[in-house]
């Protein structure tokens, strides 16, 4: 059993999931996030493939309910997704389970006796917790419900502060907190078997990073972002919209050496205006590898370079396992390219602030399309391509996605950024050799035509903020 948090969900609550293979192992996952959602199901099939398992497609998915049935064939890789992920809390071996008390109890008689008596031990110390979801027992309840246990065989010594094996009774009473049933839905018991990295998001807060800027990414997205990657030890990392390198901190827990990019020559160096409120100018020692060494992981770190991510400065040939990255969608940070003195449609920006004479827009369209070219030709082949898509909702359809043939569309997640707005994180996987004729194959498909209508979006994203700040004075004014 595990729990389950992607950070940007609009519903908060508790969603449970059970990972119970027939004939091999059986989990139970406990998670907060949307129905529908699929940051969880995408993070678990990236670890499993990590460790060398596939997600079946016998799992059972069940959309209305918080409880996932998965098959997970040992229970060392179960406890090498939990050393991963940070979307799960905790994972179980499931013994029974059943609509009612009766099926449970059924189920659990039915359980091999065999795959219980090494937990069952007499010298063994163990003790029962229980869990109900959207509903509260009292502790008299609770005892009942542990009392009715008594037909299994357990022979070890109670001990509640530190027992050797660890159980749950786990309750799902529905979504509906308004319209809470006096008998649950489903029952499951198991045994705890890890917990997963869920201190990594506090521990590697960015309110407590020594170098952020405006559009930091959120601890917890950045690990999910490895994870969709598959990243692993000894990896080369990559991004191309570096900032001040939070996605490759992630990376770099994980064993990868990680590098970046940037157009920004004040970010890359630490320099110009603080964004830290109370701050005026960066310190000293405010750049991306004070980041890495802030927490111990500088020897990963192999170098950031000022770049145009237009104009790649790589060699041929040149290699990544994984290209994690978040581009600029003209909100918080300007969508730029390095222009020319001959194009007059640019404007001269003869400042020391960026350290670019010429620069121009650099329409969202080309980016995306830039990022998937590049991706295609210096990722390993299995390397995977993770970023973020600004997306205005009413004109969205899967059809709009950037496509490469070299890259297969692994899984598209969506984070809402307002009513009309979200961002989607897509992963992608090479699964084809870059050849000369896919510099730009992908243009005469018709790949490239259908987000064209997103360089606006910078745009489509204020309307909706200004109708929105109209509204609330119109109605403060009532």
């Amino acid at each position: 059993m595990g729990f389950h948090w992607p950070p940007f969900c609009s519903i908060s609550h508790l969603h449970l999931h059970v990972l119970a293979p027939a004939s091999q192992l059986g989990f139970l996952s406990r998670l907060f996030y949307r129905i529908n959602s699929y940051w969880f199901i995408t993070e678990i099939k990236s670890l499993l493939s990590l460790h060398g398992g596939q997600f079946s497609g016998e799992q059972e998915i069940r959309v209305n309910s918080p409880f996932w049935i998965l098959n997970i064939p040992s229970e060392e890789m179960a406890r090498g997704l939990m050393k991963r992920t940070v979307c799960a809390k905790s994972i179980f071996e499931l013994w029974g389970h059943g609509r009612s008390a009766g099926e449970l109890y059924a189920s659990l008689k039915n359980y091999p006796v065999d795959k219980m008596l090494p937990y069952l031990q007499s010298d063994s110390t163990y003790k029962i917790h229980i869990h109900t979801f959207n509903k509260t027992l009292t502790q008299a309840q609770k005892i009942k419900k542990i009392d009715a246990l008594e037909f299994l065989p357990f022979k070890g010594k109670v001990n509640l502060k530190k027992p050797e094996h660890i159980f749950w009774i786990l309750e799902d009473y529905g979504m509906d907190p308004n319209n809470v049933p006096e008998e649950p839905f489903h029952l499951y018991f198991g045994r705890w078997i890890a917990d997963g990295q869920r201190e990594l998001i506090e521990s590697y807060s960015v309110k407590k990073r020594h170098f952020i800027g405006n559009t930091s990414m959120d601890a917890c997205l950045s690990f999910i972002m490895a994870n969709h990657g598959g990243v692993k030890p000894n990896d080369v990392v990559y991004d191309p919209f570096v900032g001040t390198g939070g996605l490759l901190i992630s990376s770099a827990h994980f064993g990868a050496y990680v590098c970046g990019t940037d157009i920004d020559y004040n970010t890359i160096h630490g320099l110009g205006k603080a964004t830290r409120k109370n701050q005026k100018w960066r310190g000293p020692d405010e750049n991306i590898r004070a980041n890495l060494r802030q927490y111990g992981l500088e020897k990963y770190y192999l170098d950031a370079l000022v770049s145009d991510s237009s104009r790649p400065i790589w060699r041929k040939g040149m290699l990544f396992d994984a290209i994690i990255t978040d581009p600029p969608y003209g909100i918080r940070e300007a969508t730029r390219r390095t222009g020319s003195q001959k194009e007059t449609d640019k404007t001269a920006e003869r400042s020391t602030e960026n350290h670019i004479f010429v620069s121009s827009s650099y329409h969202l369209s080309d980016i995306f399309f830039d990022l998937l070219k590049f991706a295609a030709e210096h990722l390993v082949m299995g390397g995977r391509l993770v970023y973020w898509l600004p997306i205005y909702r009413p004109e969205y359809t899967e059809e709009i996605i950037p496509r490469h043939p070299c890259l297969k569309l692994i899984s598209n997640c969506e984070q809402m950024l307002s009513s009309h707005t979200s961002r989607r994180l897509i992963t992608m996987e090479k699964v084809k050799e870059f050849k000369d004729q896919d510099q730009n194959s992908y243009l005469l498909d018709g790949q490239y035509m259908p987000y064209r209508g997103h360089n606006s979006f910078r745009e489509k994203y204020f309307s909706g903020v200004t109708k929105r700040i109209a509204k609330e004075e119109k109605d403060n004014q009532k």
